[in-house]
């Protein structure tokens, strides 16, 4: 353990301080620079207890910063994963719109989300883990940084999870012809833009090479951080199929696919 429980309790009072407040803090790390990811989930461990105690329900996981181009822009070395909550998840047919004036730093992604229907096993391969998908989704995660700039190391991200909101678009069935859809996770392109012209171009193979090399990534980080066990029923967004760009209130903001039948989605920031 590299930073002392009464440090890691003082992280995650921040954490939680922090949480839908327009305004910025160092990172933990400039303060303790020994911190880890040991340490980080320690943190959003005890962040999930402290939601659950306040009735929120845990609905999954996301993995952040999968696309290795992004890394050095961000001062950061690998991926990172938190908790999806059941009150920052939604299905964009009951939300189409997403308050973010009270975050700061806020910023959009495309990504691709997988509804499982089996919990997955860290010593199954990836066409053993697509066994464990129901279904496969294009979505938008809204994440934000308290820290300036978006400047951090690794494990003050994953204390923090960068997440604002999950919102997801229509869901395709995927047990039909999970192996079609490997190959189109893997090989299918997207595009994310705002309507005053911001846009970026990207794909699967952006995401650790795939949102199931992803799924995978996951599911071994889950087992060696100690991290609640994936289930029948959740959610694993698999991280940015394009670089983030920042985003704010009055913009709308479309992703599409071509490769794979993903509908165009649309989000309007207010």
């Amino acid at each position: 353990m590299s930073l002392s429980t009464s440090i890691r309790s003082y992280i995650a009072d921040e954490v939680q301080r922090t949480r839908g407040v327009n305004a910025e803090i160092s990172p933990f790390s400039s303060h303790y620079p020994d911190i880890d990811l040991e340490d980080a989930y320690w943190v959003v461990e005890e962040m999930r207890r402290r939601r659950e105690a306040n009735g929120e329900r845990v609905v999954g996981r996301k993995i952040g910063f999968t696309n290795s181009a992004a890394w050095a822009g961000y001062g950061i070395t690998g991926p990172i994963w938190n908790y999806l909550y059941d009150t920052t998840t939604s299905d964009l047919s009951e939300k189409a719109s997403l308050d973010v004036a009270n975050w700061p730093n806020v910023r959009m992604e495309a990504e691709v989300a997988l509804g499982l229907c089996a919990a997955p096993d860290s010593r199954m391969d990836e066409l053993e883990l697509l066994g464990c998908v129901q279904w496969a989704a294009l979505d938008f995660e809204v994440c934000t940084s308290i820290f300036p700039d978006w400047r951090f190391k690794v494990a003050d991200g994953a204390a923090t999870g960068v997440h604002v909101a999950l919102l997801v678009g229509p869901r395709h069935a995927i047990e039909d012809d999970r192996e079609r859809w490997g190959r189109q996770l893997q090989s299918f392109s997207a595009t994310l833009a705002s309507n005053d012209g911001a846009s970026a171009i990207g794909g699967g193979s952006q995401v650790l090479g795939s949102p199931i090399k992803a799924f995978a990534y996951l599911v071994r980080e889950l087992e060696r951080f100690g991290g609640e066990p994936l289930k029948t029923g959740d959610i694993v967004t698999t991280g940015t199929l394009t670089v983030a760009l920042p985003a704010q209130s009055g913009q709308r903001w479309r992703a599409s696919a071509s490769g794979i039948p993903f509908e165009e989605i649309s989000l309007d920031l207010v």
